[in-house]
Order: structure tokens, then C-alpha cells, then sequence
């Protein structure tokens, strides 16, 4: 999916900077391979969540990992997390959705906030055969409760508030409402 000048992610940088530089010292950066999150090793230097090769939706969903984690995640590099890499079998594969079910809406959630598109992830194309519309029905919901029950996790709610006013977007309705 190519870019605009208004979908570029150094907006999404600058946005995030406004958010959680000062009170989290944290910083957005686009990473030229994989994705992953970087505690800083020295009093002083930021925390790093990086996204994938400038692309605009993985700073999104990364972004959303980063609004997820706890305090004591936030000290571990990845978050402490172990990526099963593509080409997951059938019993990873419905691990992997589980989990990535909450940072998918809130992606969704930001993507609606500064009208970008969504497609969800499913990271998986050397396995199993994955059922999309599946997931992605699971993900609507779980983007429908945070906003019906409004449970946004507050980083997350901050982020989203700050996307809607820089990209003069309404707040969203959820999902097949």
C-alpha cells in the first residue's frame, strides 16, 4: 500500500513524540527490518518501538503494542515476548490471533482516527491456511467492546484522541454499528 504526504509516517512520529516523549521518554522510529520495542540501556536515552521498514501500518500496530504494555513489559526488550515466525501450524496460529486480537483493534482504532485503511495481520504465510475474515471478525468485536464499554487503554486512548485532531478525524463509531 503506497503512502500519501498525509499518510506519512514521520507524521505518526511527530504525533507520538507530542504524546509520550516527555512523560514516558519514548520515541517512535522507523526501522529498516523487523519491528521490535528497545528499552533504553542508559539513564536518559529514550525507549525505542520500532516499526518495520517505514511503513505507515506497522507504526500504527506497533504503536499499539507499545499502548498494551505494562510498566514491567515496557523494561523488557520486546516486551519480553517470543514471536513464533512464520509458518505456523494450525495450534501457533490460533495463539498468535489470541494474542494479537487488543493490538489489532487498537491499529484499527488509530487507522480509523487518521483515515487510513485496515487490513488485520495474520503473519502467517508460509502456514497454515488462515481464515482472515475469521479474525478479522474477532477483531471488530474486540475493537467494538473497547469502544462500547470504553475500556481503550488510557496510552492508547491518548494516541487515538491526538491522531483524531491532528488528521481532523471524528472519533470513531465501532465497527458494523
Amino acid at each position: 500500500m503506497s503512502q500519501t504526504s498525509e499518510h506519512h509516517y514521520e507524521r505518526l512520529i511527530e504525533i507520538f513524540k507530542r504524546c509520550f516523549s516527555e512523560d514516558y521518554n519514548t520515541i517512535l522510529v522507523a526501522g529498516d527490518d523487523e519491528p521490535y520495542y528497545q528499552p533504553s540501556a542508559e539513564e536518559g536515552e529514550p525507549h525505542k518501538v520500532v516499526f518495520a521498514h517505514g511503513f505507515f501500518a506497522s507504526a500504527l500496530h506497533e504503536t499499539a503494542h507499545w499502548c498494551i504494555a505494562g510498566e514491567a513489559r515496557r523494561k523488557l526488550f520486546d516486551y519480553g515476548y517470543w514471536y513464533e515466525p512464520d509458518g505456523r501450524n494450525e495450534a501457533q496460529q490460533k495463539s498468535f490471533e489470541q494474542v494479537e486480537q487488543k493490538p489489532q483493534a487498537l491499529e484499527w482504532l488509530f487507522s480509523l482516527c487518521c483515515g487510513f485503511p485496515f487490513q488485520v495481520s495474520v503473519d502467517n504465510l508460509n502456514g497454515v491456511e488462515v481464515d482472515r475474515q475469521a479474525f478479522s471478525s474477532k477483531v471488530a468485536a474486540q475493537l467494538s467492546r473497547l469502544l462500547e464499554e470504553n475500556t481503550i487503554p488510557p496510552r492508547a486512548a491518548k494516541f487515538a484522541k491526538a491522531l483524531c485532531d491532528d488528521f481532523n478525524c471524528s472519533w470513531p463509531n465501532p465497527p458494523n454499528s
